[in-house]
């Protein structure tokens, strides 16, 4: 048994804690807000192109996901089934995904951002016997439906729909709306989320209902969230960073807002309209924020904002200037970010605190429930200053990658989780990043992934090598750059690359191109350390800004 300090408060001054247990799966806080709180609102979308604004109150929450997962029963879906989800954020986005889950099949996000390839591969992956779908996905799943055969049922979401797939307002409006009564405990898989791109075999990572659970008990001891807050959710739903900042509301019943759009007026014109108290941005988002107001593009006279009592930052390193330049215009707001991965079910694993804003820079300490170590290559505790890999142990480390015990062995040891990023200590125990062991580049909060750009690029036909590595940019904390080297005799141009990326996703095209040889160490691998630091003047992957 597992007993955990769930704590709230109004203000930050005053604070309590009561001793809560928790041998349920995460639906069963869906259903009890939904008996506490039956008329109250649980989810608002808000989309300002459209001027569009919808609502739904707990009850219908439960409603629409009870409906859901009965039609799923009736298709045959069982226990330990698939179901991919792949929608943008929209007011259905989250009944989907716990209707999935009261059916004890496991709910699998996509991101919204893949290729129709890159769809299909991961679906043959998970084997996945039902796919709901939104109608912005239309083309490309009509492009692989006949290579994935193995997927039953096709469930559209939308207005308009091909034919070739049933509507689920029409499904839903049909379906029983009591619960399906499938008993699900905690220790069963709930979820799979991917890790990565698609290049080589896709990683999906396996989230049981007490990992879900987990996260709500740290994000809300962590900002201490109650039935009076409101929290506006605008990065994408797939994503475990998202979500899992959401527990927090759903573990006291207060409610969210899905924000479609992140122009800077949206963003406060929703806060103040929606009087939204709790916001989770990215560093462009924020960087966005401060030059509409520096510029005059907005005026925060405008909005009302002083209900807003906490932003935080998650995702990608935190400039320490950044946060200056914030409390500058938010003076009385609270600022807090947060470290973690999906494996360790999204943020939380480290923690700032916000009380802690005179180490903006770190990641903080070891967030609540979880234990952080920082370990040479032989898994020895290094001293504090020094550098090594951190690894991190608590209720929200994943139970493995789906089928794929190896490379579960290889990041889950004795329970440690090996996050492949490498990190330093201060004397004060705060936990600081600098360097990533897999040379991961965060560009906008999107995790991206060199091998795959280098793949492509060295399809080229005069292209002979290639290293792919980060750049630092101030709105982006880091965008591609491409060190090519042509082969002998061929002549290549800055343009010629830019054109040949044209197919790849925005955010995986170089921004510049530098052409040079690569160097390889003995072994044959890329020595990107030398190319940062004659390129940046650092060998780290991160740069640093001073203490705030």
């Amino acid at each position: 048994m597992l007993y955990f300090k769930l704590s709230g408060c109004l203000d930050y001054r005053l604070k309590f804690a009561a001793e809560v247990c928790f041998f349920m799966p995460i639906t069963e806080m869906l259903s009890r807000n939904a008996r506490m709180y039956p008329d109250e609102t649980a989810l608002i979308e808000c989309e300002p192109s459209e001027n569009r604004r919808r609502e739904i109150t707990w009850l219908e929450f439960e409603t629409l996901s009870n409906k859901l997962a009965n039609v799923l029963l009736a298709r045959g879906v069982e226990k330990g089934d698939r179901v991919v989800l792949l929608m943008m954020n929209c007011l259905e986005w989250l009944p989907v995904y716990f209707g999935i889950l009261k059916t004890g099949a496991l709910a699998v996000p996509l991101n919204f951002r893949y290729n129709a390839e890159e769809i299909r591969k991961c679906i043959e992956v998970v084997r996945a016997r039902v796919l709901v779908y939104g109608q912005e996905f239309q083309e490309k799943i009509d492009a692989i439906r006949n290579e994935i055969g193995y997927v039953e049922s096709f469930i559209f979401i939308g207005e308009a729909c091909s034919g070739r797939a049933d509507n689920f307002f029409d499904l839903t409006a049909q379906a029983p709306a009591g619960d399906p009564g499938v008993p699900v405990c905690d220790c069963e898989e709930a979820a799979l989320y991917f890790t990565s791109g698609t290049t080589g075999t896709p990683k999906p990572i396996i989230l049981t209902h007490a990992n879900l659970v987990s996260a709500c008990i740290t994000e809300n001891r962590h900002h201490l969230q109650t039935h009076e807050d409101v929290f506006l959710c605008i990065p994408p739903l797939y994503h475990t960073g998202a979500k899992m900042h959401w527990f927090g509301s759903l573990i006291v019943g207060s409610r969210a807002v899905i924000l479609r759009g992140v122009k800077p007026k949206w963003i406060l014109k929703t806060v103040s309209e929606e009087k939204a108290t709790i916001v989770w941005l990215l560093v462009p988002w924020a960087q966005d924020i401060l030059e509409a107001i520096e510029s005059g593009e907005v005026d925060l006279r405008d909005y009302h904002l002083e209900q807003w009592r906490l932003m935080h930052i998650g995702a990608q390193p935190v400039p320490a200037s950044l946060i200056r330049r914030w409390k500058k215009y938010f003076r009385d707001q609270l600022y807090d970010t947060n470290y973690g991965l999906s494996e360790s079910t999204g943020p939380g694993c480290v923690h700032l605190g916000v009380e802690n804003i005179h180490k903006v820079g770190a990641i903080g300490k070891p967030g609540f429930n979880w234990e952080a170590e920082i370990v040479d290559e032989e898994g020895r505790p290094v001293p504090d200053g020094e550098v090594g890999e951190l690894i991190v142990r608590g209720p929200g480390v994943m139970k493995g990658y789906y089928k794929n015990p190896e490379a579960t062995g290889s990041v889950i040891k004795n329970g440690w989780l090996y996050t492949g990023d490498m990190a330093r200590r201060d004397e004060d125990g705060f936990i600081y990043l600098v360097d990533r062991k897999k040379d991961i580049i965060v560009s906008g909060g999107e995790n991206i992934f060199p091998v795959e750009i280098e793949d492509f690029l060295r399809a080229h036909e005069d292209v002979k090598d290639v290293a792919v590595i980060g750049m630092p940019d101030k709105r982006l904390g880091e965008v591609v750059v491409a060190v090519v080297e042509p082969k002998p005799g061929r002549e290549l141009t800055e343009s010629m690359i830019f054109e040949f990326c044209q197919v790849l996703p925005r955010c995986k095209r170089p921004r510049r191109v530098f052409f040079d040889r690569v160097p390889r160490n003995p072994t044959g691998k890329i020595e990107k350390p030398l190319l940062r630091k004659k390129y940046f003047g650092k060998a780290e992957a991160f740069y640093t800004e001073e203490p705030f």
